[in-house]
């Protein structure tokens, strides 16, 4: 199924027609968006003419680690950071390294009494997607995970995510859900906070205390123009992708910013499933950009 993406003034729906938004001196100039085949999907063009355009049922569904991006959010409000600021040292507590052991799912290797900055535990969380992290970053600015959830649930209140739930600060438990349009408000907010722009951003990264080099698991980064955001897969998620990219030419201040969940076949593989994403995410990405290059 295929729609339309409303670069010049439009809302358009996966599966209706484009319906122009009341902009001045803009003409509504639909093109075609290669959506993916199942799941649901959002691509929202920001600059001098805002445009949205939504694929497929927007009901609340499992997100896994793309809920990373809302705890950063939380993390950097409540502890801000210059740019380049490294912020203040926090220590590994017994049971982020107790999990960094849990393989089932995605961890860091941390030891308990090892410091880290701010600025480095976000990178060990949104980079390689630690889990761990993560619980941990949310212990030290809430006092615990649970107090830290209702942090990020008022947050995305503010943010107008109506449909989106957290119940933990990693995104591994699967009662964390929301939608395509809710995440792409996130998305949004996100990438005006410099600090988290440029974590989301780096491709690989060497941090003290850890032995080998940190590589960001969002291959889209080795497109041209891709700059972030966060993967996410888990059985109950399937692959989920939120991404920003800008244009390769022309006005490179325009922001493509995009997600696609529930991504691959049940019984597809975790690899599988976000290669699902990453397949969908890049027809979205090439598509958008060829329009705006054109511009």
């Amino acid at each position: 199924m295929s729609a339309v993406l409303a670069v010049a003034g439009c809302l358009a729906y996966g599966d209706g027609q484009a319906e122009p938004l009341t902009l001045s001196n803009s003409k509504p100039v639909p093109i075609p968006l290669p959506w993916p085949s199942k799941g649901q999907a959002a691509v929202e063009v920001t600059g001098p003419v805002h445009s949205l355009s939504v694929y497929g049922e927007q009901r609340p569904v499992p997100i896994a680690s793309v809920t990373k991006v809302m705890t950063a959010l939380v993390i950097l409000r409540d502890h801000p950071l210059g740019r380049k600021a490294a912020g203040p040292s926090i220590r590994v507590d017994r049971q982020a390294a107790i999990e960094s052991g849990n393989r089932d799912e995605s961890t860091v290797p941390i030891r308990a009494g090892q410091g880290f900055t701010e600025r480095e535990l976000l990178e060990l969380m949104l980079i390689p997607s630690g889990n761990n992290a993560a619980r941990l970053l949310a212990r030290w600015d809430a006092g615990s995970e649970r107090a830290f959830v209702r942090k990020m649930n008022a947050t995305a209140a503010k943010l107008g995510m109506k449909n989106t739930t957290y119940t933990g600060a990693s995104g591994y438990e699967s009662t964390t859900v929301s939608t395509a349009v809710d995440q792409l408000k996130l998305a949004r907010k996100a990438m005006k906070n410099p600090v988290l722009r440029d974590i989301v951003a780096t491709a690989r990264i060497n941090i003290p205390g850890i032995e080998s080099e940190i590589v960001n698991g969002n291959k889209l980064l080795e497109m041209p123009g891709v700059v972030g955001l966060k993967t996410g897969t888990s059985s109950a998620a399937g692959g989920a992708l939120l991404w920003a990219a800008r244009p390769t030419s022309g006005n490179r201040d325009r922001l493509i910013l995009g997600v696609v969940l529930r991504q691959g076949d049940s019984g597809d593989s975790f690899q599988e499933k976000k290669e699902a994403a990453f397949a969908a995410s890049r027809k979205l990405i090439l598509a958008a950009q060829r329009y705006l290059n054109l511009e």
